[in-house]
């Protein structure tokens, strides 16, 4: 069964409470998968941010990008996913029009800004790896802000057609309000191919060229002019290519759904079954919690400084518990100031 939202008025034409022809272990199973991916998106992410910060190894040109993409997995974890938790406790979306918006809207921004991100990762490394004598004038501190900054510009300009052509509704078999695929078959076409398979295209290009570079090293084969390729260059490289893998794995099933569906919306679309379409949004949903964990398994630094992060805040709450600890042992063992000596009363001047 499939409800969409349509903007009646400024209102939501969907009822508050939906029953659809689903196991009641699926809501749950839903729920719990959503409220993972939150507690892991928001504390994982903000590690992420904080180590970026907090280590001067890690505050470097490429990892501007890494805290850009931080803070896109960071918007549908603070906003969107909590209001989709409450449709799915609520069974129907009771939030209203306006919440439904900003909420679809703030998806999109998320999604569209990750993908573009993990582009301009994957161009950095590109640029680090294959051409790294032109890279510090590249990549300088003013240029990597402005490439952050054009990539944020880009990824709002990418969403806001959504507002015009009336893509952003309410699906009740995800109980989320999102791009609805079947609105335009032309504007889908579109929003696949710029979205998701031309940053891909970008992608898969610059890591093709790195890896042929790494073999050429690893075979002696390099050209002497080439510079060579550090170890911890290498590392670094294959954790943001997990992270694109990861990404492209996650997504590729909605994006390719949404492709088939606007060829042909009549024939494709009542043959989706509910349980892959279901499953392709929330496996999309799920990935934007993998990225900090990516880093500490993959990454020294990241995981180094994950440590000192966590130690630190379990350090600073000890200090406090032991502080207060001590204000209450002080407390007892003061005596009471009816009982000192200026305070005492002599029985003999009664």
């Amino acid at each position: 069964m499939r409800v969409n939202g349509s903007a009646l008025n400024g209102t939501l034409n969907i009822p508050k409470e939906l029953t659809l022809d689903r196991p009641p272990w699926v809501p749950t199973a839903l729920a719990g998968i959503l409220i993972f991916t939150i507690v892991v998106d928001i504390l994982g992410n903000l590690l992420v941010i904080l180590s970026v910060f907090r280590n001067r190894k890690l505050r470097n040109a490429g990892n501007m990008f890494v805290v850009s993409l931080a803070v896109a997995d960071l918007v549908v974890a603070i906003y969107p996913y909590p209001l989709v938790l409450t449709s799915i406790f609520h069974k129907g979306w009771n939030l209203g029009y306006l919440h439904c918006q900003i909420s679809g809207f703030l998806m999109g921004i998320s999604v569209i800004g990750s993908i573009f991100n993990i582009a301009g990762v994957a161009v950095n490394r590109y640029c680090y790896i294959c051409h790294s004598l032109k890279y510090d004038k590249l990549y300088s501190d003013k240029n990597s802000l402005f490439y952050v900054i054009l990539i944020w510009v880009l990824t709002f300009i990418a969403i806001v057609p959504n507002l015009f052509v009336g893509s952003l509704q309410y699906d009740a078999r995800i109980y989320s309000c999102t791009f609805t695929q079947s609105v335009s078959s032309a504007y889908t076409i579109a929003v696949v191919f710029f979205h998701f398979i031309l940053p891909i295209t970008i992608v898969t290009f610059c890591y093709l060229r790195i890896w042929i570079l790494v073999i050429q090293v690893r075979r002696r084969v390099k050209p002497d002019n080439k510079p060579k390729l550090k170890p911890h260059d290498f590392r670094n490289f294959v954790t943001m290519f997990v992270v694109f893998v990861l990404f492209a794995v996650c997504w590729a099933p909605l994006n390719f759904i949404g492709l088939a569906v606007a060829v042909n919306p009549d024939t494709i679309l009542p043959r989706i079954p509910e349980w892959l379409f279901v499953g392709s949004y929330y496996m999309a949903y799920f990935n934007s919690c993998l990225n900090a964990i990516i880093y500490g398994l993959l990454n020294q630094n990241f995981r180094r400084e994950y440590k000192r992060i966590i130690i630190s805040i379990c350090t600073a709450k000890v200090f406090f518990q032991e502080s207060s600890n001590d204000g209450v042992e002080k407390m007892k063992s003061k005596p009471s100031p009816m009982l000192t000596n200026n305070n005492l009363v002599k029985v003999d001047s009664v």
